[in-house]
C-alpha cells in the first residue's frame, strides 16, 4: 500500500508539476472562444442570425483575451499556439462560412456550398501559414506591425457585414446571394495574399494618438451597448479603410534607402581592392 501511495504521489509529481493558473486561463479562453463558434453554427441551423453573429464576435472577443492572457502571465507556449489556431479555424473560418451560407448562399444550390468551402480552405491555409512564420520569427514585430494576408478573425467580420447591414437597415440587396458571393472571393483571395494589414497589438503610437485611440473605446462602449450592430458596421468598416494605408506605409519604408555608414579623416574606408 505504501509503495502504490508513493507510485501516486511519483506520478502526481511527474505529470502535474507544470500545471498552472497561468497555463489554463489562456488555453480556457480559447476554448470559451471555440465553444462561442460552435455555438454560432447552431444558431445557423435553427435560423436564429442575430444569436449566430453575435456568438461570433463573442469568439473574436474570446481570441484577444486569450493572447493578451498568456502575453500577461508569461505562459506562451507552442501547444497555445496550436490549440488557438484549430480554434479559429471553427470560429473564424467554418461558422462564418455556415452562417453566410444558410442565410443567402444556399440559394445559389451547390455553387454556394462550394463558395463556404473555398472560405474554409483559405482560412487553414492563413492560419497554417501565421503558424510556420511565427515558428521562423517572420511574423508581425514591433518593428514591422503587419500581419502577411488578412487575419482570419478580419475575414469572419467582413464575411458577416452583409447580414449586420442587413440587421440595421433591413434591406433585401444585403440578402443577395451575388454580394455575400463577391464578400466570400474578396475576403479568401485576401486571406491567402501577401497583402500587408495592419497587427494593433504591434502598432506603435504617439501621446496623442494614444490619448485619441482610448477615447474613442470609451465611447464606442456605450454605443456598442445601445445601437450594436451600427457600431460593429463602423468599426469593420474603419478596419477595412485602414488596409490602404498600411500598405501604403510599408511600401513607403521600403523604398526608404539604407543609410549609408559614416567616415571620419581618421579612420577612412577599407580598400577592397
Amino acid at each position: 500500500m505504501a509503495r502504490e501511495r508513493l507510485s501516486a504521489r511519483q506520478w502526481a509529481s511527474d505529470h502535474l508539476e507544470d500545471i498552472s493558473i497561468a497555463r489554463i486561463v489562456p488555453s480556457a479562453l480559447t476554448l470559451l472562444g471555440l465553444g462561442a463558434g460552435a455555438t454560432a453554427i447552431r444558431f445557423a441551423l435553427i435560423q436564429d442570425w442575430k444569436m449566430a453573429v453575435a456568438a461570433i464576435f463573442l469568439a473574436m472577443i474570446f481570441d484577444m483575451l486569450d493572447g493578451q492572457a498568456a502575453r500577461l502571465l508569461g505562459a506562451d507556449s507552442r501547444f497555445g499556439a496550436q490549440l488557438d489556431s484549430l480554434a479559429d479555424v471553427v470560429s473564424f473560418g467554418i461558422a462564418p462560412a455556415v452562417v453566410v451560407y444558410s442565410w443567402s448562399l444556399a440559394e445559389m444550390g451547390t455553387a454556394g456550398w462550394i463558395a463556404a468551402v473555398i472560405f474554409c480552405a483559405c482560412s487553414a491555409i492563413r492560419l497554417a501559414r501565421f503558424n510556420v512564420e511565427s515558428s521562423r520569427d517572420e511574423g508581425a514585430t514591433q518593428s514591422h506591425p503587419y500581419f502577411t494576408g488578412l487575419p482570419t478573425p478580419g475575414a469572419a467580420g467582413v464575411l458577416l457585414l452583409p447580414l449586420l447591414l442587413s440587421f440595421e437597415f433591413g434591406r433585401e440587396i444585403f440578402h443577395d446571394p451575388m454580394f455575400c458571393l463577391t464578400l466570400v472571393a474578396i475576403t479568401s483571395a485576401l486571406m491567402v495574399s501577401r497583402v500587408p494589414t495592419p497587427a494593433l497589438k504591434y502598432t506603435r503610437l504617439d501621446r496623442q494618438t494614444r490619448i485619441a485611440s482610448v477615447a474613442a473605446v470609451g465611447a464606442l462602449i456605450p454605443l456598442g451597448i445601445y445601437v450594436p450592430w451600427a457600431t460593429l458596421i463602423a468599426g469593420l468598416l474603419i478596419y477595412i479603410g485602414i488596409i490602404p494605408f498600411a500598405i501604403r506605409a510599408l511600401l513607403a519604408k521600403d523604398e526608404e534607402p539604407e543609410p549609408q555608414p559614416i567616415y571620419s579623416a581618421a579612420t577612412p574606408p577599407e580598400d577592397t581592392d
